[in-house]
């Protein structure tokens, strides 16, 4: 009797010391972030657009969190790709400027990436949509067979993806480490550079054309729309661009609901509202701001449905939804689709100076938005700096996980609602224009360059001479204040450099 009572006493303590384990272990959320794809601050109502409407994704911000100096580490797409999923500033390594669509894959396998961290910390990992970080070997992808290294080899259980962006080919969707729907009697082949085979191209055939290019994309047609880079064969298996919204948004629900009753993380990165824009006719004319404004509605969407999926399944209040952007805003990037004539008054960067590829704030100043109701408080809005370079270490904060990162901190107080903990931000242009912020000031590296991209209309920030601004009085980078502030100038100039040399 006495032996019984014994263990039963003990298993109790043993019991009582494993309770607040389980409960600890239960309290790390669910985690999804929605990237989209060239969104610039005013695009959304919840930052003050009055032209377009987006009620779900303004939702996020009503029951979490919004940020108003939240920064991309690039003004570019892969940049700011691979530093998200690396902790490490994408100029730290070659080759890691907007990537081909035959480019090989860039992130080294053999090094920690934010979903590795998280497969270590028990979460089930999956990237849905626009991938742009290259795949395959040196020499890039054989389109043809089994497709890695990829997304799997650098800690994503599942992958359903474009091997590139929307106006570059091969215009295909990739499963895991194969081509989905691909005919093995029509393989396919890609070029960058000189066209092969005798498919349609926008330059030699305008007249198959239903979106007409303004520059750059008229190499091989895909559903009615020239891209850039030629490629034959893979018929069967070419997307729709009209469908690809609900394609990607019911992958992303499908991962959700199949791991509903497990930990997971689910990278959702949007084709919208980047190029070429051709939505559902579910949206078409319904913004009244032509292609580039229904794009931003079938986003909205897009986000409702993650909304939804959540709180039917009971799991949005421990879910961690982050809500942002790649880079910032740009209109005309290569097709005519009227986003410039129809603007109405509408201002995709806000009040500030540039845009996608800029040194200038509209390049990597980016909306924000951060949701987790069992911890965030509801209509919270921060003005404290947060990079996205921090968001790997943060995540690894709270899956209780240590890393070595050169980069990336640990910010998660700051994205909870709380004050920074990051003395500068550093900030990177499309030629690689390096520029800090600190405290109220920032400072642009003088570089070589136009001060403006004529194809796109963007002011791109590039100077011979250094450049420092007052962000807390010239939010639209104005007043160059380099030569009446030469202390802080040279201040801003070691920092910067002190930060590329460790």
């Amino acid at each position: 009797m006495f032996q019984r009572f014994k263990f039963l006493f003990l298993a109790s303590i043993g019991i009582t010391q494993l309770f607040p384990l389980v409960c600890k272990a239960q309290s790390k959320p669910n985690i999804v972030i929605i990237y989209t794809d060239d969104l610039g601050v005013g695009d959304i109502s919840a930052n003050g657009a009055s032209k377009v409407n987006t009620p779900n994704i303004d939702r996020i911000a009503n029951q979490g969190l919004r940020f108003t100096k939240a920064y991309a580490t690039g003004a570019t797409c892969t940049p700011s790709r691979f530093s998200l999923l690396t902790g490490k500033y994408a100029w730290r390594k070659a080759g890691t400027n907007i990537a081909p669509g035959d480019a090989a894959l860039i992130i080294p396998t053999n090094e920690e990436t934010m979903p590795k961290m998280l497969q270590k910390a028990g979460y089930q990992t999956a990237v849905v949509g626009k991938w742009h970080l290259g795949l395959g070997p040196a020499g890039g992808p054989n389109w043809n067979s089994d497709i890695k290294p990829g997304p799997l080899e650098v800690g994503f259980n599942y992958s359903f993806i474009m091997p590139a962006t929307g106006d570059r080919v091969p215009c295909v969707y990739m499963e895991n480490h194969r081509i989905v729907d691909l005919d093995p009697a029509d393989p396919i082949t890609v070029s960058y550079k000189e066209k092969i085979g005798n498919e349609p191209t926008g330059k030699e055939n305008p007249e198959l054309l239903k979106l007409n290019y303004s520059h750059g994309h008229d190499a091989t047609i895909v559903n009615g729309v020239s891209r850039i880079g030629w490629m034959t064969g893979g018929k069967k298996a070419r997307w729709i661009d009209e469908d690809m919204a609900d394609v990607f948004t019911g992958r992303a629900v499908n991962f959700i609901e199949k791991n509903a009753k497990n930990r997971f993380f689910l990278y959702f990165a949007t084709q919208d509202i980047h190029v070429p824009r051709v939505p559902h006719s579910r949206f078409v004319g319904k913004s009244g701001m032509g292609a580039r404004g229904d794009a931003i509605l079938q986003l909205d969407w897009t986000v409702g449905e993650v909304l939804k999926t959540l709180d039917r399944l009971k799991i949005a209040d421990n879910t961690l939804l982050i809500f942002t952007s790649d880079n910032g805003a740009v209109v005309d990037d290569g097709y005519e689709d009227k986003a410039v004539e129809l603007l109405n008054g509408h201002t995709p960067s806000g009040i500030l100076r540039g845009g996608k590829y800029s040194a200038f704030e509209g390049g990597t100043n980016i909306p924000m938005l951060v949701s987790w109701p069992a911890k965030i408080k509801s209509g919270t809005v921060s003005n404290a700096l947060f990079s996205q370079i921090d968001i790997y270490a943060s995540l690894a904060a709270l899956a209780e996980r240590k890393i070595n990162s050169q980069d990336s901190r640990n910010s998660l107080s700051t994205l909870f609602g709380g004050k920074t903990n990051r003395e500068f931000i550093i900030q990177q242009a499309v030629n690689s224009t390096l520029g800090i912020i600190q405290g109220k000031w920032k400072y642009i590296s003088p570089g070589p360059g136009p001060a403006v991209n004529p194809q796109v209309n963007i002011e791109l920030g590039n100077n011979m001479n250094p450049q420092l601004y007052n962000l807390k009085n010239d939010v639209g980078e104005r007043n160059n204040l380099a030569e009446q502030n030469p202390e802080i100038l040279k201040k801003l100039i070691a920092k910067l450099e002190s930060v590329k040399n460790y």
